[in-house]
């Protein structure tokens, strides 16, 4: 029954003992067993858990000695239990400085440590006494407009004391304030804190995830410098008395086993906080007498489970159309996270309760009673962002709408600007924006979705593109008429005629110009749910008309990672492999296939087939020459890899055989099966086994050995991980954590970690010498299918019930990228052997191949102590220059990402700046205190020049093209230093900015430098050299970054209106402007060709334009804090950036021509639209080709 149903020996056991309620599905595996009524045995199953999870009458009116997801609040003091040692460092901070900051992980316990330690231990003084309380106390959370809704909070209070200010949830400053000035006005509000005559005093609470962004600040990161407290997972002691004694304060006891076990499982879990305060709280309702007992811990679902029991009672116990409404309203209250986890959005009740009055008044009361929501005042927002990760049922609903919640959180801002604008015609939506709008909300089940306002703010924005078209349709009529008359009076004058045809060519020229651009805006709005579909559409938008947007559409396609779908396989493809050398992908799938396939082209080689059921495992030999396959029939076959014919066959499993692996020497085959409960080890050239595990050995779905061979690791059915002397069967340890389906096994390359994966929803990477969990990779949909560890080890490929692979960054936990385009579930992941690309398989019988060089991150260095404030990649581009402002520069190996650093001499010794001479001989390196170091990389040898005459700190540094000249500018100098190289000597002083430089540039021929000042940044100067003075400036948004192009005509500069400009140097006349950050442009360079421009931006993005046509190429996403540097590569195909983030990152890029580009569109997507996808999008257009045969 185990193996028919997938559940462990353990689970069906339990279950049947009567001990606890088991899961539905697993009853009804019971049921379907026996052959009993579904249907009504689901019903007593119902009725059941009705019983057993309803509160218990008795006591309704107790207290609760825990607050269940809920923050602490003031007034909990007395049940805020093991937090003393830091509310007493806290209090010491914020006494000593007058800003300082609580930083910790989403779950930590920020909030309740403000709230129910640092404001009541303020309020009562030193040792009780008034001595030390401030005068006043106010706490806030920032909101999206943060500048007008608490400007009058952050005025002092009357009296002589200090006023203290708590902002809660700091990072809203950054996930829900979308105007880069207000934020800026916000922030310089709260540094006022830091003169000591204004009499306030101001503690910020941030997610760590979202600290880098503070960086970004120069005046904010210098203020939290010294003056921060990391808010760190409890200790033991500290959880057992955040257990035991609320519980003791109302004369509760907590039995001694269930707080063991309490400490045992949150102690490594992230964030697990409010997860324990709310089983907690779940335990004490369902007591007995006096005791929270183990029993009761159980029913709850356990510290991972009882969040999800809570919120799914609730949700299964409304009537439909609450429960419609209850969806809405939970979604209304999220983020959706791009390239950052997902993040609770605080919304008026105003907003909820339009979507139906009465059933959202009746919904929100019943989640605020379930501590689901807190509803404060007008504002509701969810208890604790734990409920979006511990909620299967709210996690699905995000991910299979995530698309359609970005463009409903755009929506919703843009209808209440436009009603706060007195419904302003001018903010109403257009284009590609409407167009979006349209294709999420036109159906009217989508529609029902719509609130009042966004609804009319639509309605709007429709009527006013249908008043457009109408005009458009009367020139239009105006024109045919003119043509039809010119027709009729055909002797009239010959340039009549001509008049006529022209307007003609222009109405079609319009029509095609409209279609195109329909074509491109749909292709965007499919390209994260189907990529493919989304890459045909951009193809023949580009071909009906090559506009700004098809063109747009286009390259954003080109720059999606798929390299080919290969089709092929009539059934569920169920494993992938490549061969050693990389050359040769082998797939099988349950229609008994083994299909070869070139990996590099997606070119069919072969196809080996059987015919003894479904092919499960795959495994090259470690040379190349053998495949390994076993399947339903219980037998390993061996092929000849390069011409495909059998060579052996091996029989003695009674079972399916569902895992090999060869040995490192090759010369011994492990094969696996949870069939027959058996593991053999096979003597290859012999064809006979050598070694039989059984027993504790059974139930192995995984295998893989060890790269020196002596050790062979299997995963279960029922989750532990063996691992066994390869040379003697016996077992070494076992790893259990994992408590289901274990489908991945794998080694990194030293051995020392194993990458595992689990039908449990987790992955994991231990660290086998220990046999201890290194990192848990959560967050995952239902069951992890499949997994795959690169062989650099720094990436880990997985797939759940979202239909897409995720690749996790194995060092930080976080996800990397995720990869789009299976329509159903992804069964089998392989990474290449050298980690470039990536092949997948799954139930919708294709194999994808995916390049994950393209538009990716090739390396990150990390390590550094602070943001990566400067970098600079040598002219070969073979090292890259690097400096965190907080200590000696780095040199890193683009190869190979080793690093080694470079000492500053002085006091602090700290580098400010990095630049390398264009000979790539000589770093130079700006120093904090006036001095300019200059590093020989042949040497090593560090000669120190110009430190008696710059006296602030070396910000930026520039060489000239010709490496003759030195141009040192400081964020506090009032002028720029122009040096001789070979003399050491000032070559001209440049008086351009009283208050600072930010940013400097050479033109390529060494004779004009442009400067930007900090307090002038709405001016940038081209100095001319030769003369000593200004030749242009340009009047610009506020700057912070320039770059000359390579033939000097053209200069780039980043604005803090998130727009890069590109300005005619000949006569400082404006070329174009680039629009589309959300933030400030920080950094800007060009390629060597000119043709293309990098802009890197404060939330942490990097767009590469098309210079020529004002077009984006691609976007390249990964940091989370301001990039402050980007540098191209001579050959133009990589991009080094450096990030407040306290990254620096080398890229590919990929940029192709827009025949190529539909080139490679189309030989990777290899298919056309389907009759309904061409019905959907072409409906003029029944039949073609978009994509040439």
């Amino acid at each position: 029954m185990a193996r028919r149903t997938e559940y462990s020996t353990a689970t069906l056991a339990q279950a049947a003992s009567g001990d606890r309620l088991p899961s539905l599905p697993v009853a009804l595996a019971y049921v379907t067993a026996c052959g009993g009524d579904r249907a009504e045995w689901e019903r007593r199953w119902q009725q059941v858990a009705d019983q057993l999870l309803a509160e218990p009458p008795e006591d309704d009116d107790a207290v609760p000695p825990y607050p269940g997801l809920r923050r602490f609040q003031p007034e909990d003091r007395e049940r805020f239990f093991g937090r003393d040692r830091l509310t007493e460092e806290l209090v010491g901070l914020v006494r000593a400085r007058r800003f300082a900051a609580v930083v910790g992980a989403s779950g930590s316990g920020k909030s309740s440590l403000l709230r129910a330690g640092l404001i009541p231990a303020l309020r009562a003084g030193d040792e009780g006494t008034a001595r030390g309380r401030p005068t006043a106390l106010r706490i806030l959370t920032p909101g999206p407009h943060p500048a007008q809704s608490h400007a009058h909070l952050l005025a002092p209070a009357g009296g002589e004391g200090d006023t203290v200010v708590v902002v809660d949830q700091f990072e809203e400053t950054f996930t829900l304030c979308h105007d880069p000035a207000e934020r800026a006005e916000f922030i310089g509000l709260l540094l006022a804190a830091l003169d000591p005559g204004r009499r306030l005093r101001v503690v910020v609470a941030v997610r760590a995830d979202f600290f880098g962004h503070c960086a970004g600040h120069r005046a904010l990161a210098d203020a939290l410098r010294d003056a921060t407290l990391l808010v760190a997972p409890m200790t033991p002691e500290e959880l057992r008395e955040a257990i035991v004694r609320p519980a003791a304060a109302e004369g509760l006891i907590v039995e001694r086993a269930l707080t063991a076990r309490l400490v045992a499982e949150v102690a490594d879990e992230p964030g697990g906080l409010p997860l324990l305060s709310h089983v907690l709280l779940e335990t004490w309702r369902r007591r007995r007498g006096r005791a929270l007992t183990m029993a009761a811990y159980e029913a709850t679902g356990g510290i991972h489970g009882a969040v999800a029991q809570t919120a799914e009672d609730l949700y299964t116990r409304l009537p439909s159309d609450q429960a419609q409404a209850a969806r809405r309203i939970l979604l209304r209250l999220v983020t959706p996270g791009e390239g950052a986890p997902d993040t609770r959005r605080p919304a008026d009740r105003a907003e909820l309760r339009a979507d139906g009055p009465g059933e959202a008044a009746t919904v929100l009361e019943r989640l605020a009673r379930a501590r689901l929501i807190t509803l404060d005042d007008e504002v509701a927002g969810l208890a604790h962002e734990a409920l979006i990760t511990a909620w299967p049922r709210l996690r699905d609903w995000i991910d299979d709408d995530r698309r359609l919640l970005r463009v409903h959180r755009q929506l919703t801002e843009a209808a209440t600007g436009w009603e706060r604008l007195g419904r302003d015609p001018g903010a109403l939506y257009r284009g590609v924006r409407l167009a979006e709008a349209d294709e999420a909300f036109g159906p009217p089940e989508r529609a029902a979705d719509l609130i009042p306002v966004e609804e009319a703010f639509l309605t709007e924005s429709r009527a006013g593109l249908r008043k457009e078209r109408r005009r458009l349709r009367q020139v239009l009529t105006a024109v045919s008429v003119a043509l039809c008359l010119a027709l009729v009076a055909a002797g009239v004058a010959f340039w009549q005629r001509n008049t006529a045809i022209d307007a003609q060519d222009r109405a079609v020229t319009a029509q095609q110009v409209a279609q195109s651009r329909q074509l491109a805006a749909q292709s965007a709005a499919l390209l994260d749910s189907d990529p493919d579909v989304a890459s045909l559409l951009a193809v023949q938008a580009y071909r009906t008309r090559s506009t700004k947007e098809s063109t747009n559409s286009l390259y954003a396609a080109a720059a999606l990672p798929l390299r080919k779908r290969l089709s092929g396989h009539a059934d569920v493809v169920r494993s992938v492999a490549f061969s050693p050398d990389g050359r040769t992908l082998a797939t099988g799938g349950a229609d008994g296939a083994v299909r070869l396939w070139e990996a590099t082209t997606g070119e069919s080689r072969s196809t080996l087939t059987r015919r003894a059921g479904q092919v499960d495992a795959l495994a090259f030999s470690p040379d190349g020459r053998t495949l390994a396959t076993g399947g339903a029939d219980g037998r390993v076959r061996l092929w000849e890899a390069a011409t495909g014919e059998p060579r052996d066959t091996l029989a003695g499993h009674t079972g399916r055989v569902e895992a090999l692996a060869f040995g490192p020497d090759g010369r011994t085959l492990a094969s696996g099966s949870s069939f027959d409960d058996t593991v053999r080890l096979w003597d290859v050239s012999a064809g006979r086994p050598r070694t039989t595990l059984t027993g504790e050995a059974g139930n192995i779905r995984s295998l893989a050995f060890s790269p020196d061979g002596r050790t062979l690791a299997g995963g279960s059915s029922d989750g532990p991980v063996r691992l066994w002397d390869a040379a003697t069967g016996r077992t070494r340890d076992t790893l259990t954590g994992h408590t289901r389906v274990v489908g991945l096994v794998a080694f990194s390359a030293d051995g020392r970690t194993l990458a595992t994966s689990s039908y449990d929803g987790t992955a994991r990477l231990w660290d086998v010498a220990k046999g201890t969990t290194r990192r848990t990779f959560g967050d995952h949909t239902g069951r992890v299918w499949a997994g795959a560890l690169s062989p650099d080890g720094r990436t880990l490929a997985t797939s759940d019930g979202r239909q897409t692979v995720r690749l996790w960054d194995t060092s930080t936990g976080r996800v990397r990228t995720t990869l789009t385009g299976h329509t159903d579930y992804v069964l089998s992941i392989a990474f290449s052997p050298d980690g470039r690309a990536l092949a997948t398989g799954g139930l919708d019988r294709t194999v994808r191949l995916w390049d994950l060089a393209r538009g990716q991150t090739r390396l990150t260095f990390g390590g550094h102590t602070d943001g990566v404030w400067a970098a600079s990649l040598s002219p070969d581009g073979r090292t890259l220059a690097t400096t965190d402002r907080g200590g000696p520069a780095r040199l890193w190996d683009t190869r190979t990402g080793e690093s080694r650093t470079v000492p500053v001499s002085g006091d602090p010794g700290e580098a400010e700046s990095v630049a390398f001479a264009p000979d790539g001989r000589t770093l130079a390196i700006g120093t904090s205190d006036g001095r300019v170091q200059f590093h020989d990389l042949r040497s090593g040898e560090i000669i120190e020049r110009y430190a008696d005459h710059i006296r602030h700190n070396v910000d930026v540094l520039a060489f000239s093209p010709d490496g003759r000249l030195l141009a040192v500018g400081s964020d506090e100098a009032e002028d720029v230093q122009v040096w001789d190289t070979a003399s050491g000597r000032v070559r001209t002083t440049l008086a351009a900015s009283r208050l600072g430089v930010n940013a400097l540039a050479f033109s390529p021929d060494s004779r004009t430098l442009a400067i930007s000042g900090i307090r002038t940044a709405d001016r940038v100067q081209l100095w001319d050299l030769k003369r000593g003075r200004p030749r242009i400036t340009l009047d610009t948004s506020r700057t912070g970054a320039v770059a000359f192009s390579p033939d000097g005509r053209t200069l780039a500069t980043g604005g803090s209106d998130g727009t890069a400009r590109l300005w005619n140097t000949a006569d400082g006349g404006r070329r174009a402007a680039l629009t589309g950050h959300i933030d400030a442009a920080t950094s800007v360079a060009f390629s060597p060709d000119g043709r293309s421009l990098a802009v890197g931006s404060y939330e942490g993005g990097v767009r590469v334009w098309d210079v020529a046509g004002s077009r984006m190429r691609v976007a390249l996403t990964g940091h989370t804090g301001a990039v402050k540097a980007v540098a191209f590569s001579r050959d133009g195909r990589a991009l080094a950036t450096g990030s407040l983030d306290g990254t620096a990152r080398l890229w590919n890029v990929f940029l192709p021509g827009p025949q190529e580009a539909i080139s490679g569109i189309c030989g990777a997507v290899h298919r056309d639209l389907t009759r309904r996808e061409r019905s959907s999008y072409l409906p003029d257009e029944p039949s073609g080709r978009v994509c040439p045969v």
